[in-house]
Parts: structure tokens; C-alpha cells; sequence
């Protein structure tokens, strides 16, 4: 953390790059001066810890925050629980990276300009109530779809190389009758270890 400098308004913006364990981020005062910098963990301990911290420079107009709909949603969260302006910041531009290097500092920077110029905007969306729970809701469903298809594609792989007397007794099968029939398989005494493995693996 950089040594802490008075605002020369009183008034500042949190720039926040987000990451899966740690989130970084960088004060700015109101000419755009950059009083001090943060690295905190991803956990409630954490989130107060920023908001304290950012409390000490002077009364926060807005956090701009990287990532509000995936790495940076708990925090964006925490602030708007706490009565703080919270502000979408998309990906620092190309330019930037390349004139500046990409680095974690560089980038929560980046967040906080975006915020102050009017650059960014945006009221992130809410992870809590009806919507959310529909979309948590469509995620599942879209996982069981896909499951459900590689299952039976392996399924019909495994029918496709199976022995004769076996794939006969498959062949032609719609899904449902298929997926029936094998799942009532058991290993019978006079299967060869080929057989065996195969109605397992049918099975489950």
C-alpha cells in the first residue's frame, strides 16, 4: 500500500482489478492524482477491509470495478449493500496495456479513469432475487442438456463397436428405450471380460 496522501477535493474514486483470489485496487483523487494502492483477498474480511481503507482518503464518489458479473459480483455486491456507487468498468483498452505493461495496479488505475471521465457508466446488475435465481436456474438446465447429450453420444459409441449379439440387441433403438435397456444390464455368467466391461459401461 502506497504512504496515504490527503484528497485535494475530499472526494475520490476506487478503480478495483478482480481476480478469482486477490482484487487490487487504486485510490484517485479528484485531478486524478493516485493516493494509494491495495491488495486485498477475495472474502467478506477482505471487502471491509477495502472499504475501510478507501474511507481514509475521503468520501468515496464511486468504486469502478472490473469483472461485476463474474470475480468482482461478491464485492460489487458488499459496496451496494453498504450505500457505495458502484460502477461497471469494462477491460483497460490495448493502448493502455501496451503503454503501461499489464499489471494488476496498472489495470485497477485504469478502472478508477474510466469511472472519473465518464468513460464508464453502467449500474452493474444484481445477483440476488427472482432473476438471479432463474438464471442460476437456465445454467443448470443448460449443464444437464449438455451432460445428458455427451452421455449419449458415448452411449451410441460405445453401441456402434460393440460385439454383434450385442449391438443387435441395440441397434436401432430410439434414446429413451435405449438408455432403458442398458440401464437394466447386469454382468451374466457366461459374458467374456469384453461383454462384461461393455454392459457396465452401457449401465452406467
Amino acid at each position: 500500500m502506497n504512504d496515504i496522501e490527503p484528497a485535494r477535493s475530499g472526494h475520490i474514486v476506487v478503480g478495483v482489478d478482480t481476480h478469482k483470489h486477490i482484487h487490487v485496487a487504486a485510490v484517485m483523487d479528484s485531478i486524478g492524482g493516485i493516493l494509494g494502492t491495495l491488495t486485498i483477498a477475495t472474502d467478506t474480511a477482505g471487502f471491509r477491509q477495502l472499504l475501510t481503507w478507501a474511507l481514509t482518503f475521503g468520501s468515496i464518489v464511486a468504486f469502478g470495478i472490473e469483472g461485476t458479473g463474474s470475480y468482482g459480483a461478491a464485492l460489487a455486491g458488499h459496496l451496494a449493500a453498504a450505500g457505495v456507487r458502484v460502477v461497471e468498468v469494462g477491460r483497460p483498452n490495448r493502448q493502455v496495456r501496451r503503454r503501461h505493461g499489464k499489471t494488476d495496479v496498472v489495470d485497477a488505475i485504469a478502472a478508477a479513469r474510466a469511472v472519473q471521465s465518464g468513460e464508464a457508466t453502467a449500474t452493474p446488475k444484481t445477483h440476488d432475487g427472482p432473476v438471479e435465481a432463474l438464471r442460476a436456474l437456465k445454467m443448470v438446465q443448460r449443464s444437464a442438456r449438455k451432460a445428458r447429450t455427451q452421455a449419449l453420444n458415448q452411449l451410441h459409441a460405445l453401441v456402434l463397436t460393440a460385439p454383434e449379439e450385442l449391438r443387435a440387441k441395440l441397434r436401432g433403438r430410439k434414446n429413451r428405450d435405449l438408455i432403458t435397456t442398458c440401464s437394466a444390464f447386469r454382468v451374466r455368467a457366461e459374458d467374456d471380460a469384453l461383454n462384461s466391461i461393455l454392459r457396465l459401461s452401457m449401465r452406467e
